[in-house]
C-alpha cells in the first residue's frame, strides 16, 4: 500500500483513573494501532496540576512509569515470554504470538487499574506518527 493511500487505524486514549469505583479519570496518553504501515505506538503526556487536583494523594511517578510500561509494549520490548507457548482459550489452546495486532489486544482490553484504555475508535491516515501526535494534542492536551 502506497504511504500516500490512506490507511484504517484504531486507537484508544489511556486514562489515569486513581478511584475505579468514582469513575473519574483524566486522558494521559494514547495508543495507536495501523496494521497496513506496520504501526503500533504509544505517547503519553502526565499534567501534574491535573492529576492532583482529581486525586492529590496520586503518586504521579507511579503513572508515568504505568505510561513508559505501555510505551515498551508497543515497541516490543515488555513481556518478552508473553509470544512463547500456548494459550488458552474457550475453544481450547492456540499459539500465542507476539505481534503489533496482540499486543495492541492486550493493551485495549479493559482492566480495574490506574491507567485503563478508554473505547476503541478508528479513522484513516496516511502518516500514523502524525495522527498519533494529533491524538495525543486533541484527546490529552
Amino acid at each position: 500500500m502506497s504511504t500516500t493511500t490512506p490507511a484504517p487505524y484504531q486507537y484508544v486514549a489511556l486514562r489515569c483513573v486513581p478511584r475505579v469505583e468514582r469513575e473519574e479519570f483524566i486522558n494521559v496518553g494514547v495508543v495507536l494501532y495501523c496494521p497496513d504501515r506496520s504501526f503500533l505506538g504509544s505517547l503519553s503526556l502526565v499534567d501534574d496540576a491535573r492529576l492532583a487536583a482529581l486525586a492529590p494523594a496520586l503518586d504521579a511517578a507511579a503513572v508515568r512509569a504505568a505510561l513508559a510500561s505501555v510505551e515498551a509494549v508497543c515497541r516490543g520490548e515488555a513481556h518478552a515470554a508473553f509470544g512463547v507457548g500456548q494459550r488458552a482459550t474457550a475453544y481450547g489452546t492456540r499459539e500465542a504470538k507476539d505481534d503489533q495486532g496482540t499486543r495492541f489486544g492486550l493493551l485495549k482490553a479493559p482492566r480495574s487499574t490506574v491507567i485503563q484504555p478508554g473505547p476503541v475508535h478508528g479513522g484513516l491516515t496516511t502518516d500514523p506518527g502524525r495522527t498519533l501526535e494529533r491524538l495525543l494534542e486533541s484527546l490529552v492536551g
